[in-house]
């Protein structure tokens, strides 16, 4: 199937909102999870003081860069050639300068303005323990003070996809902000996109994200465990029946098994990429978004958006950390000649 998009021709790119995180990353054992309480490869709102706690706690070999869902899926969009804006919220302090620096270095463009005040950027404590699984603790700080004046028509109006983080949807201000997005993108003729993020926030706000599958989303992104919760179904077939309905695309990820891209009754089976070994997952489901996103916009048929999706994940998930090692234009340009 190939994929034909309706939209104007001057429309380009991709507009990403999310959060705007610094990432610290370092490896521990199963024993660390169960002794500071931590759910284990799952996302975890903390406070300030948990935040300090946690970090003081972490091995001192930690590695720290630029994160958040989606602004790494803007950065592997950006590293693989592809027009990217992100919209997030950082504070004028150390880590948001440093956030700010890294996402415009890798060439996202990246205009929102820092707050004067209020809450210290985020940052996310990721712990990788050695079967490659990431357990996460976010403070938000900063991320929270999103709102919907942070969302700027023209940008909306300019892209052809704009790409929203189910994790938002924690915030009030900024679920505000999300419907906005969504409002104006459909009202310049665009592609709202959405990625599930989290099988825990989609026990959340199970209701309110079924109903925006059903009506709001045109390209859905979640892996295994989250479309399963969202459906409160058995079993992956099962979650499959319900979602085809729902929108025009939907990509579902299932890590060593590939993935599933459906679209309407057409179903496109995308194996693993196989020889991987597997160091640390964070990243995996941000960057197969960013490899199917860029071969979306660029007209691809559903079947290379995935593939190019998957190779995406591939690199991300053979080192530590959340964004890719290399460049991604000849790696992929390679592996799909393959």
């Amino acid at each position: 199937m190939t994929v034909t998009n309706s939209t104007p021709a001057d429309k380009r790119g991709v507009l990403a909102i999310g959060n705007a995180i610094v990432d610290v990353l370092a490896q521990v054992d199963d024993g660390f999870l169960q002794q500071h309480g931590m759910n284990k490869a799952h996302m975890t709102l903390i406070d300030a003081e948990r935040a300090e706690a946690i970090y003081a706690a972490m091995p001192a070999a930690k590695v720290r860069m630029s994160g958040g869902s989606a602004a790494n899926t803007a950065a592997g969009i950006a590293m693989l050639g592809g027009a990217v804006r992100f919209v997030g919220r950082v504070r004028n302090d150390e880590l948001g300068d440093a956030f700010s620096a890294d996402i415009r270095k890798i060439g996202v463009g990246f205009d929102t303005s820092p707050a004067q005040d209020g809450p210290a950027t985020a940052r996310c404590l990721i712990l990788v323990t050695p079967d490659a699984q990431r357990t996460m603790n976010t403070y938000l700080g900063a991320c929270a003070q999103m709102t919907p004046e942070d969302i700027d028509p023209a940008a909306i109006a300019a892209a052809q996809v704009t790409y929203l983080e189910g994790y938002l949807w924690d915030q009030p201000h900024a679920k505000e902000a999300m419907r906005k997005a969504m409002r104006l993108t459909h009202e310049a003729g665009g592609k709202v996109a959405m990625t599930l993020s989290d099988a825990f926030c989609v026990e959340r706000h199970r209701a309110e994200f079924q109903h925006l599958v059903e009506h709001n989303i045109d390209i859905l992104f979640a892996n295994e465990s989250e479309i399963v919760s969202l459906y409160q179904t058995s079993d992956f077939d099962g979650a499959l029946q319900h979602v085809r309905d729902h929108v025009d695309v939907a990509a579902l990820t299932r890590s060593e098994k590939g993935s599933v891209i459906l679209a309407g009754q057409n179903v496109h089976i995308i194996d693993a990429v196989p020889g991987v070994s597997v160091v640390d997952t964070t990243g995996a489901g941000d960057l197969y978004a960013a490899g199917f996103l860029h071969g979306y916009v660029d007209g691809f048929d559903l079947h290379a958006c995935g593939r190019l999706g998957s190779l995406c994940a591939a690199e991300v998930i053979s080192h530590v950390g959340a964004r890719p090692q290399i460049d991604l234009k000849p790696f992929v340009a390679q592996a799909l000649k393959g």
